[in-house]
Parts: C-alpha cells; sequence; structure tokens
C-alpha cells in the first residue's frame, strides 16, 4: 500500500524525464488535493518558462506520458486532464483506491513505512527549573515533545529523550541552606506538594533582607560546586523530592518521561571548565572585557557592534551558553545524534541559532547531524494575554490537568457507566482535550487556552475524535464482530466510501511529514478530516442492517476497521488517549 500523492510523484517525475530529459526527473510534481478532481499537479506552470513553451503544452505533454505508461510500471491508475492555463487534474480509479485501502488493512502498519536507514533522534523537552514549581508554560513543550518521541518511535528511530532539568547553580545555596531552616521533612512535604515557588520565595526573601543567611546561601554554593559531601547529600534530598512532584505532573498528563530520561544541568558541570579551555585554547573564543566570548559571525548588537555568545563570565562563572555547548558535543560525540531537536520557548531563538553557529564554528556540530530549535509559542488567556491567575500569577500545571479531568467528567456525567470506569473515561477526555488543543495548533503560534473549547464534542477538538473511534468500537459490539476479523475485500460504490477510503490511504505520509518538519499538528488535521469524513460515511452507508449486500456489509467493516486504526494509532503517536467508550 501505497500514499497516492508519493504514487503521483514518482509517476509525474518519470513522466518529466521520459517527456522533457532525465534533468528534469527530480522537479517537484506540486501536487495537491483538488476541489475539481482528486489531485491537481501544477509542475508544468513551473516549468513553462524553463521549457519555453507555453504551460497548457507543456501539460498536455505531461499528461500523453501519463497515460501512456505502462512499460515496467504498470498502467496509469486513474484519469489525467488538461484545465485551465495548465493545470493537471488527476482522479484515481475507484478499483485502484479499493486494491490499495484492502493492502493497507492487511498491513500490521497500516501504511506507515519505517525510517530508512533508522536515525538517532535526541529530543531536548520539557526540561522544568527544579527551583521553582511547574506551570501552564510547561504544557506544550512537554506535549509537543513527547509526542514528536512517539512518532520517530514509530518509524523505528532510535530515540533519546533529555529532560534538562534546572537543576544547578547559585540559587541552590539559598534553597538549601532554607532547606536546613524548616528541617529536611517540612522541605520534601512542601515540594513534594508542588509548592515550589512558595519555597523559592521564603528563601529569596531571606537571601535579600538576612545578611547571615545570605552568608550561609554564598558558602553553600562554594561548597556544591566543589560537590562536598554533605551539600549533595541535602542537594539530592531537594531535588528527588522535586521529580517526585514533576513525575506526579507526568503521570497525569500520560507523557512518556521516566527519571531514566533526566539529563539536568548538573550532569554538565564536570566538563564546563574544559569546554571553556579547549575553545580559547583553538581560538574560537577570546576574552572580552574579562569575560570569554565566542563571536559567531552574523550576529551584531544595536549599534553594529558584534554580539558575544558568552561562555565564562567575568567573575569565572559559568551561564546557560556554557552548559548548552557541553550538552551539544555530548548529544553529538557520545550519544552519537543523527538529529537534536530542541523543544524550546520561542523567546530562545536568537540563544539556539548562536548555539548551533558557535557549536558549527568549534567543529562541534557536523554537516552530517540537524539541530533544530522545535519553537514553543506562548499559551494565552481569553484577554489574549500570558494565561495567568485572577492575582496573576503562573497557573500551577498540576491545578490546570485536574481541573480538565473535573470537567470532563461533567460532560460525560449522563452516561451510564460505573463509576470506576466513568472516571477513566474522564481522565482519557479531560487530558486528550488539554492535550489535542495544543497539538491542534502549530507549535510556534500562540493559542488561547479555553476548556469549552477543548472539551466540546464537535469541531476540531480530542474529544470529538475520542467519540468518533468510540463510535466504530460501539458499531462492532452491537455486531458482535471483532475489528481484528475483519478481512474485506474493500469494495466502493457509494461516494462516501471512496472519499473515506482515499483519505485513509493518506496516513503514512502525515506520519512522515511530522517526522520529517516535527509538525504534529499537521498529524492532527489529518486525523480531524479523517473523522470528518467518516462521520459522512456513517450517516450514508449503512452498515449492520439486513437488507445490505454480504459483500457491501464486508468492505464497510473493512473500513470501519481501518479507520478504526487509523484513529488509534494516529492519537496514540499524538499522546491523546483513547477510551473505548464514552
Amino acid at each position: 500500500m501505497t500514499d497516492p500523492q508519493l504514487v503521483l510523484t514518482e509517476r509525474v517525475q518519470q513522466a518529466l524525464a521520459a517527456a522533457f530529459g532525465p534533468e528534469y526527473s527530480n522537479a517537484d510534481p506540486l501536487i495537491r488535493p483538488s476541489q475539481f478532481a482528486d489531485y491537481q499537479a501544477n509542475v508544468a506552470m513551473s516549468l513553462s518558462k524553463r521549457l519555453r513553451r507555453a504551460p497548457r503544452e507543456v501539460a498536455q505533454e505531461i499528461a500523453d506520458q501519463l497515460t501512456g505508461q505502462a512499460d515496467g510500471v504498470g498502467p496509469f491508475p486513474g484519469t489525467v486532464e488538461v484545465s485551465g492555463p495548465g493545470f493537471l487534474n488527476v482522479t484515481l480509479s475507484d478499483d485502484w483506491i479499493a486494491d490499495q485501502a484492502s493492502q493497507m488493512l492487511a498491513d500490521p502498519r497500516g501504511g506507515v513505512a519505517p525510517s530508512t536507514p533508522p536515525q538517532t533522534v535526541v529530543i531536548d523537552y520539557s526540561a522544568p527549573n527544579a527551583a521553582k514549581e511547574m506551570h501552564v508554560g510547561h504544557l506544550r513543550t512537554t506535549i509537543v515533545g513527547d509526542a514528536l518521541a512517539r512518532v520517530h518511535e514509530h518509524l523505528g528511530n532510535k530515540v533519546i529523550r533529555q529532560n534538562h532539568l534546572g537543576d544547578w547553580g547559585t540559587p541552590f545555596g539559598m534553597l538549601i541552606e532554607h532547606l536546613l531552616d524548616i528541617g529536611e521533612d517540612a522541605a520534601v512535604a512542601q515540594l513534594e506538594a508542588g509548592e515550589g515557588n512558595a519555597y523559592y520565595q521564603a528563601a529569596r526573601v531571606k537571601f535579600d533582607t538576612d545578611p547571615e543567611f545570605n552568608r550561609r546561601a554564598r558558602a553553600r554554593v562554594v561548597t556544591l560546586q566543589a560537590e562536598e559531601p554533605e551539600t549533595m547529600r541535602l542537594w539530592h534530598i531537594f531535588m528527588n523530592a522535586t521529580v517526585r512532584y514533576f513525575n506526579k505532573v507526568y503521570t497525569q498528563l500520560e507523557v512518556t518521561l521516566t527519571d531514566d530520561d533526566i539529563a539536568g544541568e548538573s550532569m554538565y558541570n564536570p566538563m564546563l571548565a574544559q569546554v571553556c579551555d579547549e575553545l580559547q585554547e583553538r581560538g574560537i573564543a577570546v576574552l572580552s572585557d574579562g569575560a570569554l566570548c565566542i563571536f559567531p559571525p552574523g550576529y551584531t548588537g544595536r549599534e553594529g557592534q558584534p554580539l558575544p555568545f558568552m561562555i565564562r563570565k567575568s567573575d569565572g562563572g559559568y551561564g546557560y551558553a556554557t552548559t548548552d555547548m557541553a550538552t551539544i558535543r555530548y548529544r553529538v560525540e557520545d550519544l552519537k545524534a543523527d538529529r537534536i531537536l530542541y523543544v524550546i520557548g520561542a523567546t530562545q531563538s536568537l540563544h539556539m541559532s548562536m548555539l548551533f553557529d558557535s557549536a558549527r564554528l568549534a567543529g562541534w556540530l557536523p554537516e552530517h547531524v540537524r539541530a533544530e530549535h522545535i519553537q514553543i509559542g506562548s499559551v494565552l488567556g481569553a484577554d489574549g494575554k500570558m494565561f495567568k491567575t485572577r492575582s496573576g500569577e503562573s497557573v500551577k500545571l498540576l491545578d490546570l490537568l485536574e481541573e480538565a479531568e473535573i470537567r470532563a467528567a461533567a460532560v460525560i456525567k449522563d452516561s451510564d457507566y460505573p463509576e470506576e470506569e466513568r472516571a477513566g473515561i474522564a481522565h482519557a477526555v479531560g487530558m486528550g482535550a488539554v492535550k489535542y488543543a495544543d497539538l491542534a495548533v502549530s507549535h510556534d503560534s500562540e493559542y488561547v487556552f479555553d476548556f469549552d473549547r477543548m472539551l466540546a464534542l464537535t469541531g476540531n477538538t480530542g474529544p470529538y475524535l475520542q467519540y468518533a473511534q468510540a463510535r466504530i468500537r460501539s458499531i462492532f459490539r452491537k455486531g458482535g464482530l471483532s475489528p481484528a476479523e475483519t478481512t474485506g475485500p474493500v469494495v466502493l460504490g457509494h461516494p462516501a466510501e471512496r472519499a473515506l477510503a482515499l483519505q485513509l490511504l493518506g496516513f503514512g505520509a502525515a506520519v512522515a511529514e511530522v517526522a520529517e518538519n516535527s509538525a504534529p499538528h499537521k498529524l492532527a488535521s489529518y486525523l480531524f478530516e479523517t473523522s470528518s469524513a467518516f462521520t459522512t460515511f456513517f450517516e450514508n452507508c449503512p452498515v449492520l442492517k439486513g437488507d445490505v449486500d454480504p459483500a457491501v456489509r464486508a468492505s464497510r467493516l473493512a473500513l470501519c476497521t481501518l479507520t478504526l486504526r487509523v484513529l488509534e494509532t494516529g492519537l496514540s503517536l499524538l499522546g491523546v488517549p483513547v477510551p473505548e467508550r464514552m
């Protein structure tokens, strides 16, 4: 089974080579879905100038080659018409679509081809600051990063998740001293409860107002940097309690991060001095006003001065740039990454760009490794401003997720399921609503957090897609059948059957596009369009009625099974849970 657009791309490129010479075989056929046919190829328009011929004449020659193709590739699987100034309208044959759908039904991977060759993909995502509690700002990087990890693993790539916690640095001097002041048990209880902000603010007040506490905190930073055993014991107490809270959020969200994926700033601390020394010795980094800086070409400040990428401060301290240089080197040299995806806020775009260019200058980011900043846009409130509580504070993520579950329970309150099952459905619907609302928009754009819209059972929402797959399951339950027992074959009669089958054939390409372009919203759009096509099919094509021809019934059950597999697999790749009933 092959995606129609991939088939057409290959066929048109073969036609281009036959008509105009092999140098044209790599031209993009510019194939898009069309309202006038199944697909439209616009390549004649783009090539006409290069060929010095009228677009319509070019299009006709391509069409003649396509309909005449047979040697070695088989007959063209449909019809081709030239329209307008030079568009190629392609309509695939019903038999070809049905055959491809039947092959997809028999394919254990449902038409999703594995990556060849498989790659090692390092994905840096979530990365909360251990000195603060997780808030709504961490929602998107966690959800988007996890979806990308799931997709790459499904394609057979080796995925290395990296949760780059902010778990080191000067604030930990006062945080550890505050832990000693209030007692280890009280500190652990507060941190496990997600009260990191209150903990931090209490420590900060004492640091700013109590000279003795300030002195102790500064001294503690020195012993932390030296990794003195008692200080490290206290640091571990703080971090372990904090991570337990993070894990509550990850469990609620059903993301795949584990403690084994933690690779915080502390991990790179032993490497920082060597990073600076090597870069200085090789002349990549130079001293500027006492600070050690890299000056990658092309970056200037307001007055046209070269912009520094500071890897060591004038007081000898290290910053994010130092850690990030050590990190990218480790991921290339030790983890053997082919791609590195940094799922980080869009506000960090300049820093990430300078990091990549500095790493290339150092030879630590070779040409064969793709390093990409997957920019994450902001979550906004109904007022169009940053999403905050009424008092102006960041919304705690766990509180937000618990509210989503409560609201989801209200949406399904009329169901007569047992209490335990109803609670499970509420969890799935609540988390699915939040996650899908995030993934349905481009990761670099902002979106408004709106529970009412997220939890709607109509429109492009998580609950709508969850309901679509649950409805398909109900068809099989009503018929006393199992989706695994359906074998087809697919035959197409009604236009709604044809439209659904053609839509299903695009699943493999939709998944591949997510991996190639780090665009989960494309898969979300595809799944919504698939659900919409199934709704039309369901309303127009009876499946279980007694007067349905047995062959037609078998075919429609096959289309139901295919749709169920596509929705279940697609939602799973996005990290959206799929309840069997709703």
